[in-house]
This record gives structure tokens, C-alpha cells and sequence, in this order.
């Protein structure tokens, strides 16, 4: 088996550092959003310099460089056991040139192991066989902060007069980016879970969030719905940062699951604006980074 460690490096090194271009983009459109020095413009536009320069100096755009959540679709064949020895001497070769920041810390003896590798949970690694002969791995660095803002629901929630169907969901979609205000570093990415269980719910809604910028649900109600969200959380002016503003959401991403009949669960993934994915492809001999 092919060992791919450098290639995973790389791929670290650029989830790290080099933003990716929908979510710049998405960033200088927002930019003209605001009033021409006001806080909300300067934060943006700060950001923005942030970025040019972490992409510049191969050096981390945000001082959280986040939980390593790795997605890995492999062909029959190939060892899974190998791949996550591979990525997790990669990430610690990450670690070492300073692409990472050491994050793991033991939630018990409260001890930094210095080089990003916890248990089996950390990093978080998901394997999934696929047909095919083509390699696929996704990293997403999801920060602490943003982490902290995620919310989940069970329906129906009487305190926000919120029932089991999509109005219900919006309405608790809405009080999360409310009740997150500037904490979790808008502005932000939504992903959003309706169904599942409390697990599934958290699980899908990180994964959704793996889509590019604009993408849409295919199922028109959940498409409009996105549209919705982002919309009405920007008529809020909580504003980048908090500081106020048309800007405090830049996507909404909607996945729907299966549920037991007794449960009925809304899970609100909160992503910042440091919105930091990236993939890389396997086929023969040729590594594509995307």
C-alpha cells in the first residue's frame, strides 16, 4: 500500500493555512455589505489581511487550529489501519512545523500531549469503502470557539413556540445564531441536522458542512429554507464579530435524516468564519488537492 503521509501533510498544511476561494470570496462580497468604517467592515476587512498573509507565510489562520475531523473514502484493498497511522504521523509532523497548534488535551488529567494525537478520538477519523479505484480524504479544522455555539433542539419546544415541521426548525435555528451573538466568530456557516439522534444529529450536521459555499439542498422546501436562515440570521445585525452589521452568516447548509417517532431533534453546527476544508484525491499516482 502506497504510504501517503507527505501527501496527508500537505493536505494539513493547506486546511490550516489557505482559506478556500468560495469562502474568500463570500468574505470580500460581505465586505461591501458594510458601511464604509464602521466596526463590522474593519473586522471583515481585517480578516481578509489575515488571510492573505496566512496563505502567504504557510501559517495558521486562525491561533485555533481546531479539532482535526478527518473524512476517508478508500477503495476495497487498502488498509485502514495504515491510513490512520498515516495521518496521525502527518498531523504530528503538522504539529512540529507549526501548521497545528498542540490541542489535544486530556479532559481528565488536563495534560497537552504537545502533538495533537489523543485517543482514538483524536484526531477524528471516519472511514467509509467505496467502489472504485479513487482515494478521497477531507479534513476540516473546526475551532473551539464555534464549537462552543452549537446547539441542539428536541421538538416540539414550547419556550420558542416551535412544533415538529420546518417553521419549528427555523425558529430554533434562529434562536442558536441569536443566543451565539459574536461568540462563535461570525460571520458564520450553519449546518443544520433535522432527525436523526443526539449523536447523528451533531455527526451530520459537521458533515453537511463539507459542501462548497452555495450549494443547496436538492429538495426545494430544504433549498428555500437555507436561503431563509441565512437571510433572517442576517436581518439580526448581530454583524461580524458581533460588532453589528448586514453580515452574520454567510451560508446555510440543511441535511434531513430518519427519526423514531418519539424523537424529533434540530442540531445546529455553528462554523466560523476561518471556514477551514479541504480534499484531496487519490487516482494512480496523481494526489489532487481541492
Amino acid at each position: 500500500m502506497r504510504d501517503l503521509t507527505h501527501e496527508i501533510l500537505e493536505l494539513i498544511r493547506r486546511t490550516s493555512s489557505d482559506l478556500p476561494k468560495d469562502v474568500e470570496e463570500r468574505l470580500k462580497a460581505a465586505v461591501e455589505k458594510e458601511t464604509p468604517g464602521s466596526a463590522a467592515r474593519g473586522a471583515l476587512e481585517t480578516i481578509l489581511k489575515n488571510v492573505e498573509l496566512s496563505r502567504k507565510n504557510s501559517s495558521p489562520i486562525c491561533q485555533d487550529t481546531g479539532t482535526p475531523i478527518f473524512y476517508v473514502k478508500y477503495p476495497a484493498g487498502w488498509s485502514t489501519l495504515q491510513l490512520k497511522k498515516q495521518i496521525r504521523a502527518a498531523l504530528a509532523d503538522a504539529t512540529k512545523r507549526s501548521y497545528m497548534r498542540p490541542n489535544s488535551v486530556d479532559a481528565v488529567s488536563d495534560k497537552n500531549t504537545g502533538n495533537n494525537l489523543g485517543g482514538d478520538d483524536f484526531p477524528y477519523i471516519h472511514f467509509e469503502e467505496i467502489e472504485g479505484d479513487e482515494l478521497t480524504i477531507e479534513l476540516m479544522l473546526k475551532g473551539g470557539g464555534c464549537e462552543n455555539v452549537g446547539a441542539q433542539y428536541s421538538m416540539p419546544d414550547n419556550r420558542l413556540g416551535a412544533g415538529r415541521d420546518l417553521a419549528g426548525v427555523r425558529k430554533a435555528v434562529l434562536d442558536a445564531v441569536h443566543k451565539a451573538q459574536g461568540q462563535g466568530c461570525a460571520p458564520g456557516i450553519l449546518g443544520v441536522a433535522i432527525g436523526g439522534d443526539h449523536g447523528s444529529g451533531y455527526i451530520k450536521s459537521k458533515e453537511v458542512l463539507y459542501d462548497k459555499i452555495g450549494a443547496r439542498n436538492p429538495d426545494p422546501k430544504l433549498a428555500a429554507l437555507e436561503e431563509q436562515l441565512t437571510r433572517e440570521a442576517n436581518e439580526m445585525g448581530i454583524g461580524p464579530m458581533g460588532f453589528g452589521g448586514k453580515t452574520t452568516v454567510i451560508d446555510t447548509k440543511i441535511i434531513g435524516l430518519s427519526r423514531v417517532p418519539a424523537s424529533y431533534f434540530v442540531t445546529v453546527s455553528y462554523m466560523c468564519w476561518a471556514y477551514r476544508r479541504r480534499k484531496m484525491t487519490v487516482r494512480g499516482e496523481e494526489v489532487i488537492y481541492d
